[in-house]
């Protein structure tokens, strides 16, 4: 692992949105909180989504995420957007979690293309497919690590 990542998930609750809860024992908040016995389950449906805004221009390298299996998306379209106001969503990548119960990393460096070079201050994880068969997504730990753009 690189040492010279950094988190780029904001410790403001504003600055991270989602789609869906299924009910308050399981918000957002779960998300970060870096509580392994805590979650975000969404509620049914498909398309649920994560978007995170940085504090900072970034250009992410590495998503950790533990999604409880039999509750995975697994099939995550990731969008990137410049601005963090108004956000245009571009699709930079796709990544295909496994339907297990273990910390999964997602390695993005070699996804760059598409990356607008100044960095970016929005991320959204939309997940497209759900090993639920409702399409509920439970995740216990997330984790968006890259560098802070240089302006």
């Amino acid at each position: 692992m690189d040492n010279s990542y950094v988190s780029l998930i904001s410790t403001n609750p504003q600055d991270v949105k989602v789609s869906s809860t299924l009910e308050k024992s399981t918000g957002k908040k779960h998300l970060t909180d870096n509580n392994p016995e805590t979650c975000w389950t969404s509620r049914q449906g498909p398309g649920q989504y994560i978007h995170l805004t940085f504090e900072k221009p970034a250009i992410p390298n590495r998503i950790t995420i533990i999604f409880q299996g039999g509750f995975v998306g697994t099939k995550c379209r990731v969008e990137v957007s410049e601005s963090s106001d108004r956000p245009e969503w571009q699709t930079w990548t796709y990544i295909h979690p496994e339907d297990v119960n273990r910390r999964q990393i997602f390695d993005l460096i070699t996804h760059r293309d598409g990356l607008p070079g100044e960095g970016v201050q929005s991320m959204k994880l939309v997940f497209e497919e759900s090993s639920d068969f409702y399409g509920r997504i439970t995740i216990y730990e997330l984790k968006i690590e890259g560098l802070l753009a240089l302006l």
